[in-house]
């Protein structure tokens, strides 16, 4: 330990230990402060850490595993734990008390009803519908109607002899529902009547975790995707001329969640700026501001509060 003489002539020593002290506090200030002189937000807010326990529409399989899941994750320190299936057969579920989650993503509003009040187990309190994807007719460019299907209305194609057209069960999902309004509408509005007994066949149906993959090994001519879906995973699509239908999605905190703070901390970034962007990008048409089901089976009100 050296020594100085101050201003007043007396020589006092020099404690180079603080000296070192303040000037690696110094250094350490000036690389964690920007342009502004704040603090940057990663500094300052202490991440969350644990599971958010989520049951989706198997639609969104690929968005939530490959987006919206690795984003929030990023953003919050929570990591998703996702169960995908049909939105009808994950209700049936919650009711039975075979799956135990947090939140509930759906593809069609009127599911959530069927979770709402005591004859229904009072799962859940209120929703939000946050976006819509449309209905798209994905089909195999290998397939020998692929030129047909780019060059004629789908309707004129899909009841060709030897044409396998895939969907998803009505009973367990909501987009079978969709696909037999499809096949339904068209056959009465554009007199397709062979139209109708595809609406009502037995024969290639699937679970909706299962319709992407027989059609891209070749098993399918073609079949009823969401645009989220099919966008995912890269399929060929044609629009559904004369339909203009579409899945809407939504969104609930269910009750007694063990997760309340995970959840909550989902939703918000789910229909906040970044979940919007993802969505988006994605295949879904984020609705601004969302629109808000306080009681389920009620009316809806158009807010931006999250549940």
């Amino acid at each position: 330990m050296g020594e100085r003489t101050g201003r007043d002539g007396v020589r006092r020593p020099i404690d180079r230990r603080g000296i070192a002290g303040r000037a690696l506090a110094a250094v350490l200030a000036l690389g964690l402060l920007g342009a502004t002189g704040a603090l940057p937000a990663a500094a300052t807010r202490e991440r969350a850490s644990g599971p958010v326990d989520v049951l989706y529409a198997g639609s969104l399989l690929d968005l939530m595993t490959q987006s919206i899941g690795p984003a929030f994750h990023r953003a919050t320190g929570y990591s998703v734990s996702g169960v995908a299936n049909g939105s009808n057969a994950l209700a049936t579920e919650i009711k039975g008390g075979t799956q135990v989650a947090d939140v509930f993503l759906s593809a069609s509003p009127t599911v959530n009803d069927s979770l709402a009040g005591a004859a229904n187990g009072d799962w859940l309190s209120s929703y939000t519908v946050f976006g819509a994807s449309p209905l798209v007719l994905g089909y195999d460019p290998h397939s020998r109607f692929a030129s047909a299907l780019r060059s004629k209305p789908w309707y004129d194609v899909v009841g060709r002899p030897g044409f396998r057209l895939g969907r998803t069960d009505p009973a367990t999902d909501p987009k079978g529902v969709l696909a037999v309004d499809a096949l339904e509408g068209v056959a009465l509005s554009y007199a397709r009547p062979g139209l109708d007994a595809l609406a009502t066949a037995g024969a290639d149906v699937f679970p909706e975790t299962a319709l992407v993959g027989e059609l891209q090994a070749g098993q399918l001519d073609a079949g009823f995707f969401y645009a989220v879906e099919a966008r995912a995973a890269h399929l060929a699509t044609v629009p559904l001329v004369g339909t203009g239908l579409a899945g809407d999605y939504t969104v609930a905190v269910l009750n007694r969640a063990p997760h309340r703070a995970a959840a909550r901390a989902f939703v918000a970034f789910l229909l906040g700026p970044v979940g919007r962007r993802l969505l988006r990008a994605n295949g879904i048409t984020p609705i601004v501001p969302a629109r808000v089901v306080p009681d389920a089976g009620g009316a809806p009100t158009t807010t931006s509060t999250t549940p």
